[in-house]
């Protein structure tokens, strides 16, 4: 059943990539444009790094599938397109694993294939410390993550009810893998409240993954014989309203849900992100067009986001948090309704330090 549940959920989600409108809240958020900010192109790097971990480049293929033959040659793909573009990769959850090790393969060959490369592994937070040493110790992992997926369980028919012990074990799985733990959502999005106590339980990062791309609490109900959650889909902040809610915390995040494209990366890291993962939009590329789509894909989303960041002054994604942004529509009325000041983001004038130095200083 748990083979055939992770083959449902590649089939839904390519559903939901077919059926997108394409618009999200990631269009209401703008750069202001100062014409004389650019840079020299070799001034630009893409190197980023948090939490003791450095990465080549600030996006990575975040977690998606394994637990059957059919996702294990997914994982397979997947790792040849990351050792290719060399960005980071996380595998999906690896409960399947822990239920039957037979389907070990499926994951291991993230690893197998992409030796060098950074490769996190996967567990939700009902994980025993030792099945979370076993998810490293299999990936050889250089980091973990926990996702956190509670509107997913409550729609799904097998589901978990039980979420009262997650926090606790979250900090005790912190506490004893070794390597750095980042916990995620699964779409719907991590509250300012949420990474405050993500911080204070000693997790290294969290990745915000708001609602915009995969909705899996809309996949779960998809499996159910009535569908009858259909309230939840779209439970939820987007990445966008999460990254300015979670302004400074004090725990670096990540970024991912509904990233379509450079600019969205971009829009990103200008909201505080120190990386921009992306799963449905490069699931879709490579089972459309292979290993070498998607690696091309990736290739040129990462000489887009140089372009942008020489464009926009910012010699590296960190700096695109002095980028002026605009922030419109429905994501202004959320940052109104949560005390979040935008104006301050509209006037950080960090894009126009070439400008004040061509004009002398004068503004």
């Amino acid at each position: 059943m748990s083979a055939q549940r992770k083959d449902d959920h590649v089939r839904l989600a390519m559903e939901q990539q077919h059926a997108h409108s394409g618009r999200n809240q990631f269009d209401e958020v703008s750069f202001v444009h100062h014409a004389l900010a650019g840079i020299d192109r070799p001034d630009v790097s893409l190197a980023t790094s948090f939490a003791g971990i450095s990465w080549r480049a600030p996006l990575y293929i975040n977690a998606m599938t394994g637990g059957s033959a059919k996702t294990g040659a997914i994982n397979r793909d997947l790792a040849i397109a990351a050792r290719e573009s060399g960005v980071a990769i996380a595998s999906g959850s690896m409960h399947a694993y822990f239920r039957d090790p037979s389907c070990a393969d499926t994951f291991r060959v993230l690893r197998r294939e992409n030796p060098d490369g950074f490769v996190l592994a996967n567990v939700n937070a009902t994980a025993s410390v030792d099945d979370a040493r076993r998810a490293v110790d299999l990936l050889r992992a250089d980091a973990l993550q926990i996702h956190l997926n509670t509107a997913q369980e409550t729609a799904m028919p097998e589901g978990d009810r039980s979420f009262g012990s997650w926090g606790p074990q979250i900090g005790k799985i912190v506490a004893a893998v070794g390597v750095p733990v980042i916990v995620k959502e699964v779409g719907n999005g991590l509250s300012r409240q949420t990474v405050q106590a993500l911080r204070d339980l000693g997790v290294q990062a969290a990745d915000l993954s708001g609602r915009g791309g995969t909705d899996f609490a809309r996949i779960e109900n998809g499996r159910r014989e009535l569908a009858d959650y259909a309230f939840l889909h779209g439970w939820g902040q987007s990445t966008a309203a999460c990254l300015l809610d979670a302004q400074d915390v004090g725990l670096p995040v990540l970024a991912s849900g509904g990233v379509r494209d450079p600019l969205d990366v971009a829009r990103a890291l200008a909201l505080g992100a120190r990386a921009v993962g992306s799963s449905g939009g490069f699931l879709r590329t490579l089972l459309e067009g292979g290993v070498p789509a998607l690696v091309a894909r990736i290739t040129t989303w990462l000489d887009q986001l140089a372009a942008l960041q020489t464009m926009l002054g910012a010699r590296t994604p960190a700096d695109l948090v002095h980028c002026d942004l605009l922030i419109q529509g429905a994501l202004r009325s959320f940052c109104a309704d949560r005390g979040i000041d935008t104006r301050r983001l509209a006037r950080r004038s960090g894009c126009g330090e070439v400008l004040h130095e061509t004009t002398g200083g004068r503004r």
